[in-house]
């Protein structure tokens, strides 16, 4: 994807979102160094995540991610990657274990989270660039070496738990108003 792309896919995400500076700061990201899509820059990078949807669409499949120890949707690292939507599908799917999913291209969500100093790797910025993927007819998942569980949850729960993470309730949302 051309960077060209993805502003382009900021920019609508901004007019569709208005009042969320987000897209703005992504653009601004995404002009300030030509290695930001690599997670060797060291004051951030792009990451690309997946809201993983049932192929009904009422639920969503979540990760217990190991390293966090918390519930969150799939996604990762672009790893020099460009195209963001390929991102957030190749993750979920090396994730979940999952076949036949399709990701859609418009921007679903934003989020930019700060990673705290960790194993030898400096405190930086996640820009995560969010994307629907909707599954297929089989939803059988197999856990990897990233996660403790996986775990399809009716997305209004996911909405209504507040114990989950805040961006997992806002994206909930999001989709139950798009439904």
């Amino acid at each position: 994807m051309q960077l060209d792309a993805l502003e382009n896919a900021l920019c609508l995400y901004g007019e569709t979102a208005p009042g969320r500076p987000d897209a703005d700061l992504f653009r601004e990201f995404l002009h300030s160094a030509p290695r930001v899509f690599e997670r060797d820059h060291a004051s951030g990078h792009f990451t690309g995540s997946a809201w993983l949807v049932s192929a009904d669409g009422a639920r969503v499949l979540l990760t217990h991610h190991r390293k966090l120890d918390r519930w969150l949707q799939l996604g990762g690292h672009a790893d020099g990657e460009r195209d963001l939507a390929q991102v957030a599908l190749r993750e979920a799917s090396e994730e979940s274990g999952l076949r036949d999913l399709r990701v859609e291209p418009a921007i679903f969500d934003l989020d930019r989270h700060r990673i705290p100093t960790r194993a030898g790797e400096p405190e930086h910025w996640h820009y995560d660039v969010r994307y629907v993927v909707r599954a297929g007819a089989d939803e059988r998942f197999v856990i990897n070496h990233e996660s403790h569980a996986l775990a399809w949850r009716p997305a209004q729960e996911v909405a209504d738990d507040i114990t989950l993470d805040a961006t997992l309730r806002r994206m909930a949302h999001k989709w139950l108003a798009r439904r």
